[in-house]
């Protein structure tokens, strides 16, 4: 095997083994914890857009600029996503007294 192919490997057992660790992680928060998890996970959301920015101004090619700005359009819709959905989800715990 090659260097690269091993490098591969490695990149995608990481892969899989993250995704595993964090449904087992998720799966077991409690339901009250949520919306801070969710908050939370946010900040995460900003790091990727973030990342997809840096990625597409060091595209070179139409595909690479293509793939970069997909990128970058799906991980902000993802960020605003979550923050809307957050704040959905506070307005539940608001009392209804003042409404």
């Amino acid at each position: 095997m090659s260097e690269v192919e091993i490098t591969g490997i490695v990149a995608l057992y990481i892969f899989m083994l993250a995704g595993f660790t964090g449904y087992e992680i998720i799966s077991k928060v409690p339901v009250i914890l949520h919306t801070p998890l969710m908050s939370g996970s946010n900040f995460v959301h900003g790091i990727v857009l973030v990342g997809a920015m840096i990625a597409l101004g060091h595209a070179e090619g139409f595909l690479e600029q293509t793939i970069g700005f997909l990128g970058v359009i799906l991980a902000a819709g993802n960020a605003v996503g979550g923050y809307v959905v957050t704040e959905r989800m506070l307005e539940m715990f608001k009392s209804s007294e003042g409404k």
